[in-house]
Parts: C-alpha cells; sequence; structure tokens
C-alpha cells in the first residue's frame, strides 16, 4: 500500500484556494495529473481537462452543497464558564438510516478542541448525556456512539433550536489546521452544487472545486456530457484507515439512462473514443457504485449507502476518475486502488503519488487534481 512508502511533507498542503495563490488567477489554476494504463505519468494543467477527455465521455459530478457545518460550543454551566469545543454536524439521519429508528432525528457529530488558531484538534466524544451549550440558547445531547468501537463520532440531539437553524446562523465550514485561515462558505461550493433544503454535505466534495463555468461550457462544446448525483458527505475519516460511515445519495433517473445508454453504446468503438464514466470525486463512485446491479446496469436510487469500494469489491461502472489527492492512510485510497486495478495496472497508483511528491503536487481540498483513465 502507499500507505508503507510515501510520507507526505508537510509544506505540500495547500493552505488556501487557488484564486488566492496570486494576482488574476481563478479557481482552475491547479495542475492535474494524469495516469493512463501502464502509460507514464503525465503533468498538465487543469484548463487542458477538455483536450484529454473526447466527444462521448460522460463527467458524473456531486451536486451536494456544502454546510457550514463547525458550530462553536461550550461544555459547562451555562455562565460562561467550562470547556470550550467546536462542534462539527456531520450527518442528519432519519428512519431510513442503516442504523435503524433509534437514531431518528439525530445528528451524527464530532466535537473538536480549539488549538487557538482558528482550527481544531481531535477530542474523544462522550459519555452518553453529555450536554454541549449551543449560540442561541440551544443544547445539544450525546446519546450514542455512531460506532460502537469509537469515541469519535456520537449521535446527538438538538433542542432549542434545530441543527440546521444553527449552522445557518453561527456556523462556518469545517476548517482543518493545514489551511491558513477560515474562508467564507462560497470557497467551499462547487460549480455543480444546487440547493437541497436542510441537507448538504459536511465537508466539500472537493474534486469539482477547480471547474468553473468557463471550463465546463468548454467541455461541453468538446462533446463532453456531464450527470449529476448527491451524495451528502459526512465528517472526513480522521482515524487511520478509518471506512467512511452510511452517506445519503441519490442517483436521478436521467443519470441513470445516460450512464446505461452510454456504455451500451461504446461497443465496438476503439480506444480513446469517448463513452468513458468518469466519475468527479470519490463520492460521485461511491453514488453510482450503490447503484448499480448485477447486472451491471445503473437503477435510479434514493437512499443509504454503507458501501465501501476496495480493489476486492472492483468497480463495475466506473471507467475513469478525477480527483484530489489523499493522504497515504486515507481509505479514499482503496476505492483509488480499485479504480486503478480495473486499469490493469495495480501500480498506478503509486507510481504518480512518488511523482506527485517528487513534482511538489499540492494536497487536500485546495490543492492539485489526479485523473486516472484505462489506456
Amino acid at each position: 500500500m502507499i500507505a508503507d512508502v510515501l510520507r507526505v511533507p508537510e509544506e505540500l498542503s495547500a493552505r488556501v484556494p487557488a484564486e488566492q495563490r496570486g494576482p488574476g488567477l481563478d479557481r482552475d489554476a491547479v495542475r492535474l495529473m494524469v495516469s493512463r494504463g501502464t502509460e507514464e505519468v503525465g503533468h498538465h494543467p487543469f484548463g487542458e481537462l477538455p483536450q484529454l477527455l473526447a466527444a462521448g465521455d460522460v463527467l458524473v459530478v456531486n451536486t451536494s452543497p456544502t454546510l457550514s457545518a463547525a458550530v462553536d460550543g461550550r461544555i459547562g454551566d451555562g455562565r460562561g464558564r467550562g470547556e470550550p469545543v467546536v462542534v462539527h454536524f456531520s450527518t442528519r439521519a432519519d428512519r431510513r438510516h442503516p442504523a435503524g429508528r433509534a437514531v431518528a432525528g439525530c445528528w451524527a457529530v464530532e466535537l473538536r478542541r480549539p488549538d487557538g488558531r482558528g482550527s481544531t484538534r481531535p477530542r474523544a466524544g462522550g459519555p452518553a448525556g453529555r450536554v454541549v451549550r449551543l449560540p442561541g440558547g440551544a443544547r445539544l445531547t450525546l446519546e450514542a456512539p455512531v460506532d460502537p468501537g469509537s469515541v469519535r463520532l456520537w449521535w446527538a440531539r438538538v433542542a432549542g433550536g434545530t441543527a440546521p437553524e444553527l449552522m445557518r446562523r453561527y456556523g462556518r465550514p469545517i476548517r482543518y489546521g493545514y489551511t491558513d485561515r477560515d474562508q467564507p462558505p462560497s470557497a467551499y461550493r462547487t460549480v455543480f452544487a444546487t440547493d437541497s433544503g436542510d441537507s448538504g454535505s459536511a465537508e466539500m466534495p472537493s474534486a469539482a472545486r477547480p471547474f468553473t463555468a468557463s471550463l465546463v461550457a468548454r467541455l461541453v462544446s468538446a462533446g463532453v456530457q456531464f450527470a449529476p448525483i448527491s451524495l451528502h458527505t459526512g465528517v472526513a475519516s480522521a482515524e487511520a484507515f478509518e471506512p467512511p460511515y452510511p452517506e445519503r445519495f441519490a442517483v436521478p433517473p436521467a443519470t441513470a439512462w445516460l450512464v446505461n445508454a452510454v456504455r451500451a453504446g461504446r461497443a465496438g468503438r476503439g480506444p480513446g473514443s469517448g463513452g468513458r464514466i468518469v466519475a468527479v470525486g470519490t463520492t460521485a463512485v461511491r453514488a453510482l457504485e450503490s447503484a448499480v446491479g448485477q447486472d451491471g446496469r445503473v437503477r435510479a436510487t434514493d437512499g443509504w449507502t454503507d458501501l465501501v469500494v476496495t480493489p476486492e469489491r472492483g468497480v463495475r461502472v466506473v471507467d475513469g476518475l478525477l480527483t484530489g489527492l489523499h493522504e497515504p492512510t486515507a481509505s479514499h485510497l482503496l476505492m483509488l486502488e480499485a479504480v486503478a486495478s480495473a486499469m490493469a495496472d495495480g501500480d498506478a497508483l503509486r507510481r504518480a503519488y512518488a511523482a506527485a511528491v517528487e513534482r511538489r503536487y499540492l494536497w487536500h481540498e485546495f490543492g492539485d487534481l489526479h485523473l486516472l483513465l484505462p489506456s
């Protein structure tokens, strides 16, 4: 695995969005590394994406907006004393959640410790019954751990308000210590995001962040099609190799039809002639692969997924992946290895990440991107 051989230097963390790194820059001012099967790794400006895809290719994009999911709180007596914490609201449960009726109306939350620089550090949650006082007189009560074997995420219930109201009035986007400063919510909204009521992602579906309206127009002019899905992400996995928790997703009927039609119509075409299903981000992979049946056809679906894509499970419908650069211990790398293995080259990921470190690519949500395609 990559974690066995690769260390990402701290200075390769992207600390600010691309458009803040110099005058005249836009979101698409990032680099793009390209892996094609057994070929050598290629390096391009992200703006060359239309030349790297072909007419008939389909980009599957996540339309989930990013919530202002970080809200300040305090554990104490309500008179200005007690421990300050930051609540990261992750996922709202309902009666269809895999955990069952016991969590209906609850949110999965993570309590974090302020680090004094505007960011946070990990902090264990619990115990059950603990109350966190929130702005506006609201209270958050921890009920049970999401995973009985972990104290990181807890099911919690809000009283004296609602979680969406708290996030809208008092929240800010979740920020980690490798970034320089807080950013406005607009910095975490992709060009594909659509309003979806009180639903959204705790953390940005960041692979789509570098897309701009003008780049989308160029892709469409080149014959590339777009297919929307939604998957509302929870907080990022903080533990090494921790798998993602169940997340709410939807694959619309039009997307299912388009993906199936394009895959059926590409039979007999030559290499590079289009018709590839390229997921923009690991969230799009998880949604699509959760909606495909044993017959290989994608079906319109609206529900929860606990699917973890691994090399052993493989991918059934995704041909390529556009994604950011992930920490060597992130469980997302198992998904990337599955996509790379489907391209008949299980070592492609190792070569690409070694090249990314050598060429000083930038990591995390404001960083550079990696495109995996078949030969």
